[in-house]
């Protein structure tokens, strides 16, 4: 079992001067999502990125942040100045200079390479196989972190489902003795309420037996009762299963809550109902630790 959160880093050296770092991080969402924040010199493999993500995981919303820097964190690259955007600038600043009286040709070069997009730095080929390559270690390496974490947690997330799931089977095993005596518990009823009514009873109780028998067919729960045993053992299948299995465990408690619903209104009985309520609430827990589960 996989939970949907986690996290991994990765780093590797890429030449002699940079370092090429990759983040994946992920949180619950039904259907996957994937985000890319990529730096310019790696955004042509975004597409790569999400195919290779995929393979470790179904559902999520994931982040993937990957950095290319020098050794000490700072901008490494070879510096390219714009000539056309040089030279535009100096002409405009000219320009101005000779509108104020100044003197045109006391224009600092220098100073007009800090505008941005004046120097920009290209640290590497975009189009390098090496490049490519590294870049694919990076990710996968912190893709297997980022799994390892998830395994971790995904075991936590099965540890405790499966003492609620034991829970749910206790209280069933509580509630089955207690709606087996909801037949004699109806004709108690009837009786009392023809009593209190002061309607003779026949002799022979026929026509109350039949009456009971209505009413009791009513308020069997026993096909409640086997259906909620059988989601048990497939609740326990999906727990053992190595495929991602959170959207079949979210129906077994969506269908589970449905079967003890339906028992507890059919039962109607004061020791059932606190058993039920009780139930529910363990269940409701089981239905809110799933949404953690891939």
């Amino acid at each position: 079992m996989l939970s949907m959160t986690g996290f991994g880093k990765a780093e590797t050296m890429f030449g002699e001067r940079l370092v090429l770092s990759a983040e994946v991080s992920s949180v619950n969402r039904k259907q996957l999502e994937i985000r890319c924040n990529l730096p310019p010199d790696c955004a042509a493999f975004e597409d790569p990125a999400r195919k290779l993500t995929a393979r470790y995981i179904s559902r999520g919303a994931v982040q993937i942040r990957v950095s290319l820097h020098g050794r000490q964190g700072a901008a490494s690259g070879e510096a390219q100045v714009d000539p056309s955007a040089l030279e535009s600038l100096v002409r405009q600043c000219m320009a101005v200079r000779r509108a104020c009286g100044l003197d045109e040709n006391a224009v600092d070069v220098e100073e007009l390479l800090a505008v941005p997009g004046i120097v920009t730095f290209r640290s590497v080929d975009p189009e390098s196989p090496e490049l490519a390559a590294a870049f694919e270690e990076v990710l996968t390496s912190a893709l297997e972190k980022f799994r390892a974490m998830r395994e971790v947690e995904g075991g936590n997330l099965k540890a405790d489902l499966t003492a609620r799931l034991e829970s749910l089977k206790a209280l069933l095993v509580k509630i089955e003795p207690a709606v087996a005596g909801i037949p004699g518990e109806i004709k108690r009823r009837l009786l009392e309420k023809l009593a209190a009514e002061k309607i003779p009873v026949p002799g022979s109780e026929e026509q109350l037996l039949r009456e009971a028998l209505f009413y009791a067919d009513r308020a069997d729960v026993t096909e409640e009762i086997t259906r909620l045993k059988s989601h048990f053992g497939q609740f326990t299948r999906y727990l053992d299963d190595t495929v991602p299995g959170g959207r079949s465990l979210d129906f077994l408690a969506q269908e589970m809550f449905r079967e003890i619903n339906t028992l507890g209104n059919k039962a109607g009985i004061p020791q059932v109902s606190a058993l039920v309520v009780e139930f529910k609430s363990t269940l409701e827990k089981i239905r809110e630790q799933i949404q953690n589960v891939e």
